[in-house]
């Protein structure tokens, strides 16, 4: 069967690349060799009337290989783990004169020895982790076999048949789309790749559906649920096309190296039209603007069913998907945020600002951006490509943001082999060390075209690593898994081994660590309230005994969370005396009328603050970003909250800016209690409310979650969220 395809080319068999799930190829439902006599009849002999496959929710196969939340009617396992199926035949069946097998095929030039085509020996005993098929039952006409797939075979959606020997060729079932077999990862088994020996991390980053993503800013961290929504309708052959769309190789797709790679190249379009297009422009035109989705499950439909990129993302949506993806397939992973993300282009470990004479940022030079946040993905798994140790949580990032073999993908690189600097070890793992771990540094770019080191700030980058708390809404802080804490003999140790394997740093910056000056500079931003007036509060503090003047620049911007500037909404220059061992405060008022016409997709301001002490031309440099405090939508719910009773759920908003608000779409979503929904208010007035009434009928019982979102012409990233108990249906 395996070399039935394909011509001969010099000497040797081409078989044409193996890429679509979704292709098919039958094999014969008769295969006959050598002479065949002429009465010979094919029903003479045994044959199939029958094939059950136990695939319903509540069927042992579902159920032991954790599949039964998937809303698929077919057979859905996890390779390395026994299942069952019972073949029913024309007649009792004899072991001494009856020779028959199970097979399994993908795509359409299935090979033996590629892993495409598997025919399954029976056995007297399954050996662990190899594929095999064990009769456990005879009964009349019927036999109940325990079959099991190797640990390492191909994850996707395989063809199965049955094929019985006679003495003149194979008679085999004719295909049969009800025996269609999804096989998974599989996070239980041992000698799986993606085996994970925590059990309650499996239940929250293989099982869970509904997710906690960290934006904002590190100095007010933000918190929104996603609905990942891995094991709705539909889903499971999204995530089976998007490797199609990808040309990847079937035979490569039990690899959880190849399969999280090609996902990071695929979840963004920048060059292969993948699943979600990126825009950090403000202007969403044709699409949805990336603040506006719920979740996963409209992204992945729309891809499926359009076959292009679906209009907008950024990095948190990317990230989403991305989760959705592995989960999915069963590959354990979790969303990341990092505070302070260096987006270093050239992985120097350094991201130069670059200042003009009178302290203002020359952007022309600042090439480098520090984002207020970057979201990416954790996906487990052995490395046996790398030394031992570098195993576990591997980082990888759809984000676009740099080329790596030749295409815009990021991963997986090992967390472990970043925390140590062994930046060495594929993929990519150079430029995540530089986004946790590059100084800041401050340079002034004279008139003359010299540059000189002004200040060095090694704390800035990577300030904070979180993902969601197992069996919570709240917050991990796993800093500790990617560095080790500032000024520690190894975290210099880690650096030092980074630039030994090729990460440089570019400028010298020996001996700027300190400050020499006297006057200690500081600021804050109070009452960041959106359409409401700000302050923004600078404190000098002298601690020495000469009297000291400082000329001090104050720039608002409004900025995107990748830290590139938009538009600069306030500049203001001061003078300020400080009296020897003295302390002293400015304050800068800032009307919601100067920032508001300009707001962005997240309502970031960022503040950059420059001193020169006149006496000593000491440079004092702070910046900071500020998330805007954004109203809420508001859920309540009516009714019964139990499995496949009617309850009403009703999303309000109140509008409490002093402009109408126009084009305004809320989306409702909640894994298990609806489909994603959404409505659209041609203008909401000042101080008015909005309501917005469905009927749900909840499907999955237990912990749930019902997410909102809404978004306008003027007014972005606003949330709701809703904790529910769905009960179980009473028995009759």
């Amino acid at each position: 069967m395996s070399e039935s395809s394909g011509a001969a080319f010099g000497g040797r068999r081409a078989i044409p690349p193996n890429t679509s799930n979704a292709a098919e190829n039958d094999p014969p439902t008769v295969e006959l060799q050598g002479l065949v006599p002429r009465g010979f009849n094919p029903q003479d002999y045994l044959n199939v009337t029958n094939v059950h496959l136990f695939k319903e929710r509540w069927d042992s196969n579902k159920v032991d290989h954790h599949t039964d939340k998937y809303s698929n009617d077919k057979l859905i396992v996890r390779r390395g783990q026994s299942f069952y199926i019972q073949i029913d035949f024309n007649r009792p069946y004899d072991p001494r004169r009856d020779l028959f097998r199970v097979e399994y095929v993908i795509g359409l030039y299935p090979q033996e020895n590629k892993g495409t085509y598997i025919p399954v020996p029976l056995v007297s005993e399954l050996q662990s982790g190899k594929w095999g098929a064990k009769v456990v039952m005879r009964e009349d006409r019927s036999v109940r076999l325990s079959v099991q797939s190797s640990a390492d075979c191909i994850v996707g959606k395989f063809r199965m048949y049955v094929a019985v020997w006679t003495p003149y060729g194979v008679i085999r079932t004719s295909r049969n789309p009800e025996t269609d077999t999804y096989i998974l990862f599989n996070p239980w088994c041992e000698e799986d790749a993606v085996y994970l020996e925590n059990e309650k991390e499996r239940e929250e980053c293989v099982l869970n559906d509904i997710g906690v993503i960290f934006y904002g800013d590190f100095n007010d961290i933000k918190s929104r649920s996603w609905s990942y929504g891995q094991f709705e309708d539909s889903i499971l052959d999204a995530c089976l096309f998007v490797m199609d769309k990808a040309n990847m190789d079937l035979s490569g797709r039990g690899n959880p190296i190849k399969v999280s790679r090609v996902g990071s190249a695929m979840i963004n379009a920048k060059d292969d039209e993948g699943v979600i297009a990126g825009s950090w422009d403000n202007v969403y035109a044709y699409g949805v603007p990336p603040s506006a989705w719920t979740g996963s499950v409209d992204i992945l439909l729309e891809y499926k069913s359009s076959q292009k990129p679906v209009r907008y993302g950024q990095c948190w949506v990317f990230a989403g998907v991305f989760n959705t993806f592995l989960r999915c397939l069963g590959i354990p992973a979790r969303v990341v945020t990092n505070y302070f993300s260096a987006h270093d282009n050239d992985a120097n470990l350094q991201l130069d600002i670059f200042l003009e004479e009178d302290g203002n940022v020359n952007s022309k030079l600042t090439k480098d951006s520090v984002w207020n946040y970057h979201c990416w993905n954790e996906a487990w798994m052995t490395r046996p490509d790398l030394p031992v140790g570098f195993g576990g949580w591997q980082v990888v990032d759809s984000t676009p943001q740099e080329n790596s073999d030749g295409m815009y993908r990021c991963g997986p690189a090992s967390v472990q082999a970043i925390k140590h600097g062994h930046v060495c070890f594929q993929f990519d793992a150079p430029f995540v060390f530089a986004e946790v771990n590059s100084d800041l540094v401050y340079v002034t770019a004279k008139k003359d075209g010299t540059h000189v080191v002004e200040a060095l700030d090694t704390t800035h980058i990577g300030k904070l690593i979180v993902t969601k708390e197992i069996g919570g809404d709240g917050m991990k802080d796993i800093t500790d898994t990617y560095k080790f804490q500032e000024g520690q003999e190894e975290e210099r140790l880690a650096l030092e081994t980074a630039m030994m394997y090729g990460a440089k740093k570019a400028l010298n910056t020996e001996g700027v660590l300190k400050s020499k000056s006297d006057v200690r500079m500081n600021f804050e931003v109070e009452n960041a309230v959106l359409g409401r007036d700000l302050k923004v509060i600078i404190t000098f503090r002298n601690n020495g005994s000469a009297r000291y003047t400082v000329t001090a620049y104050l720039s608002g911007n409004i900025s995107f969370y990748t830290g590139v500037s938009k538009a600069e909404f306030k500049n203001e220059t001061f003078e300020v005396t400080l009296e020897p061992l003295s302390f002293k405060r400015e304050e800068v008022l800032i009307g919601a009328g100067e920032y508001m016409g300009q707001l962005l997709e997240q309502a970031f301001l960022h503040f950059f603050v420059t001193a020169r002490v006149n006496e000593t031309r000491d440079v004092l440099a702070k910046q900071k970003s500020i998330a805007l405090t954004v109203p809420k939508v508001v859920i309540k719910v009516r009714g019964a909250q139990v499995v496949g009773s009617d309850m009403v759920v009703t999303v309000e908003f109140t509008n409490p800016l002093k402009e109408t608000l126009r084009n305004v779409w809320i989306r409702l979503d909640g894994p298990g209690v609806t489909k994603p929904l959404r409505k659209m208010f041609r203008e909401i007035r000042p101080n008015s409310t909005v309501q917005w009434e469905e009927l749900c009928r909840p499907w999955v019982s237990g912990p749930r979650k019902l997410i909102a979102s809404l978004t306008s012409d003027s007014l972005r990233h606003v949330y709701g969220e809703l904790d529910l108990q769905i009960q179980r249906r009473p028995s009759m």
